[in-house]
């Protein structure tokens, strides 16, 4: 082995070798090209593929948003709690259920509806707005519910507050002006109820009451009491007036608002009240119903000595009132009520946020979130926590309660809409925001309606069956605009086309004249164009492209219609036609509005007018082919010129075929096919008989004739072969074949 491995030479092996050099330069620069080319397509296939999978799930989260919106919209609440959805609620992924020729609205639904229908018609012919309130309580005054007379009184008394102009109304809503004025129309309210509930209680008893014949609220309370308090009532305090206690007398004027029967009161007492009358006199002449400072300071001295340890439930409760004491006594043994516990704080609140007292706020959010609606038993009266809510300018939350109940949803759709249209509502800055929601800048408690939301929920239930009555809803949302800085009335408007398909009624139809029949949107809209376009580009948005194409044309946009059409035609062009198919739809449709442009005039632009003209001319040539009619088929397939039947026009055919769009293009393929199956019906035709044509010479002219069919198909794949476009599948070995077998 040593001897071996010694004899090995390394010179050759480690030798250093030539380099390879590539000689054939052209090979190696067709590679390249070929390589980069390569490169560049799965690049581009993969770009694309990309590009569609993200448009793909861009329209997949576009379609969810508007089914959440709906499942929103159907889930009517708060969106704080769980929700159920009502039994009798469609399901919002089902296909509607069209009710023809009957109404989904109740008597009250339709009387609601009815008044706003006034209320729009006056706004649009006289520009000028009816007082709402008035109409609805019209409505509220022929239902048998009580219920809701008072609150459409309640309504009307908390709406009479001037509104402060401002910026937002959340921050007007807020200020100390506004604040003043809601407590003041609330006490109002509460006192007039309340002497109305003393009237009805004396006149129930009239022999107990022993009501004389002098009037006013002095009286009425003497005589109210007589049933009230039993003689001899064991605590009350400082004598009586006229033989009932001093104090009860004088709370229960104050509760009737009558300041002047509390005083006549005071003048009237057997025994000397010390420093009240002064108190009260000072009372009666201030704007807010709040002392000045130095003598609220001397009442609170007084109630916090001598009257608050009194037995006299009335004493206390009156100096409360008037002093603005002792803000965390309930008074129950005086206010045994609701309506008389809501008075008495409202009696109590102040507007001096440096103020140790009962503020506005502290009394809403005390309301709205400390005591609630189980407090209230709000589930078995709606209207009393309603009430609660709305006498505290809680509108929103008012608006939103009454609304979660099916039987009260109208009540609170049309406590809303007047709302809104006085300016008191406050509406939320997104308006896909939850029915009620919060701005973390606003000032507690105020929350926000989402007005918009409200009514388009409330509509859902009857848009399919009366969608007249439910455009008069979408006409109160005329000036709010949604996401896209669009009308929202417009928007609503397109969706209820949309689903309704009630195409003519709310639009209105074309003529055969070309004139447009008015439908029920042009009452409301003085640009109806404009709206029955944004229909249009919607339902084209969502692929209902043949309902997109009437209502183009509607709206007078005929390069949108010829363009919709030449899209809807090009793949149908070339199919055998049967009654009632999307082709004979189509067909009709088209030949239709062809007529009317042709009789009437259009004003479409040239780069959609011929190609549309052209596809008809085409879809008439294929029903000739399929129904065997070959000699007009034949004849329309010269007059068109599309293709060339001699050689000497084939440079010239492929130069015009340049010019054509994608729509024709398409339909190349199955022309020249069909044209080449024509020849060779008539060459074998020919073949069989004797020819009949002008073309025949003395042997009959039958030479002459094949020579000439022939001819024609040659033209045919000679331009078949020079064209710059590649058609689909085995269209040239077939236009081959059928060239060979006529050779």
């Amino acid at each position: 082995m040593p001897q071996r491995l010694e004899s090995l030479s390394v010179a050759k092996t480690f030798e250093p070798l030539e380099p390879v050099r590539e000689t054939d330069i052209q090979g190696f620069l067709r590679n390249e090209r070929e390589n980069a080319l390569l490169a560049t397509i799965e690049e581009t296939r993969k770009n694309t593929f990309n590009q569609a999978e993200k448009h793909h799930w861009d329209c997949m989260l576009s379609e969810w948003e508007q089914e959440k919106q709906k499942i929103l919209n159907a889930l009517i609440g708060a969106g704080t709690d769980v929700l159920d959805i009502p039994q009798e609620t469609e399901s919002i992924l089902s296909d509607s259920i069209t009710m023809q020729g009957r109404s989904a609205m109740d008597n009250v639904e339709m009387a609601y509806s009815r008044q706003l229908f006034i209320y729009n018609d006056r706004i649009v012919h006289t520009g000028n707005k009816p007082n709402l309130i008035e109409l609805f309580q019209q409505v509220a005054d022929k239902i048998d519910d009580e219920n809701v007379k008072d609150m459409w009184i309640a309504v009307k008394a908390m709406t009479r507050v001037a509104l402060k102009t401002q910026s937002s109304i959340v921050l007007a809503r807020a200020s100390k002006e506004m604040q003043m004025g809601f407590v003041k129309q609330a006490r109002e309210y509460l006192e007039e109820s309340y002497k109305k509930f003393i009237s009805t209680t004396i006149y129930g008893n009239l022999q107990q009451a022993q009501l004389g014949g002098i009037p006013g609220t002095y009286h009425l309370v003497r005589s109210y009491l007589n049933i009230k308090l039993p003689p001899n009532t064991p605590g009350l305090e400082d004598g009586d007036v006229e033989g009932h206690p001093v104090w009860a007398v004088i709370y229960y004027c104050i509760r009737c608002g009558d300041l002047h029967g509390a005083m006549q009161a005071v003048k009237k007492a057997t025994q000397n009240l010390g420093e009240f009358r002064e108190y009260l006199e000072e009372y009666m002449h201030t704007e807010d119903k709040r002392l000045p400072p130095n003598t609220e300071s001397k009442v609170h001295l007084h109630y916090r000595r001598a009257v608050k340890r009194s037995n006299d439930p009335y004493k206390r409760a009156v100096y409360c009132i008037i002093g603005h004491c002792d803000p965390n006594e309930n008074h129950s043994d005086v206010a045994d009520k609701t309506d008389d516990y809501l008075w008495i704080k409202l009696c109590q609140v102040h507007y001096d946020n440096n103020s140790d007292g009962l503020s506005m706020s502290q009394f809403q959010t005390s309301l709205l979130e400390e005591y609630g609606e189980s407090h209230f038993n709000a589930h078995h009266h709606p209207f009393l926590y309603f009430k609660v809510l709305f006498l505290t300018a809680q509108f929103e939350a008012a608006v939103e309660f009454l609304s979660r109940r099916d039987r009260l949803r109208c009540h609170a759709v049309h406590v809303a809409a007047v709302l809104y249209e006085l300016g008191f509502l406050a509406l939320p800055v997104n308006i896909q925001a939850q029915l009620l929601s919060r701005e973390s800048t606003d000032p507690v408690p105020i929350r926000r309606l989402n007005c918009a939301r409200l009514i388009t929920t409330y509509t859902r239930k009857f848009e399919s069956t009366d969608p007249i009555e439910a455009l008069q809803y979408f006409y109160l949302l005329r000036n709010m605009k949604d996401s896209n800085r669009e009308s929202l009335f417009m928007k609503c408007v397109s969706e209820l086309v949309t689903e309704t398909r009630e195409f003519e009624m709310l639009l209105g139809h074309l003529e055969r004249d070309g004139c447009r029949k008015p439908g029920a949107i042009d009452k409301f809209q003085d640009d109806t164009q404009k709206i029955i376009q944004l229909v249009a580009r919607d339902t084209e948005d969502k692929g209902l492209f043949e309902d997109a194409v009437k209502l183009y044309d509607l709206a007078g946009n005929h390069d949108k219609v010829l363009e919709l059409l030449n899209k809807l035609l090009s793949p149908l062009v070339s199919t055998p036609n049967s009654p009632q198919s999307t082709r004979d739809r189509l067909k009709n449709l088209s030949l239709s509005i062809a007529e009317r442009y042709h009789a009437h005039g259009h004003h479409a632009s040239q780069l959609v007018t011929p190609t549309f003209f052209l596809l008809l001319d085409l879809v008439t040539f294929f029903d000739h082919f399929h129904s065997g009619n070959l000699d007009e088929a034949m004849e329309i397939i010269q007059q068109l010129k599309l293709v060339p039947l001699t050689l000497d026009s084939v440079e010239q055919r492929v130069h015009a075929f340049k010019q054509y769009t994608d729509e024709i293009r398409h339909n190349l393929a199955a022309v020249l096919l069909a044209t080449m199956n024509i020849l060779y019906a008539q060459y074998k035709n020919a073949s069989k008989r004797t020819i009949r044509t002008g073309l025949r010479t003395e042997d009959g002219g039958k030479e002459s004739y094949v020579n000439y069919l022939r001819k024609q198909a040659r033209a045919l794949i000679t331009f078949a072969g020079m064209l710059p476009y590649r058609m689909p599948g085995d269209t040239n070995a077939r236009l081959v074949q059928l060239e060979v077998l006529m050779n």
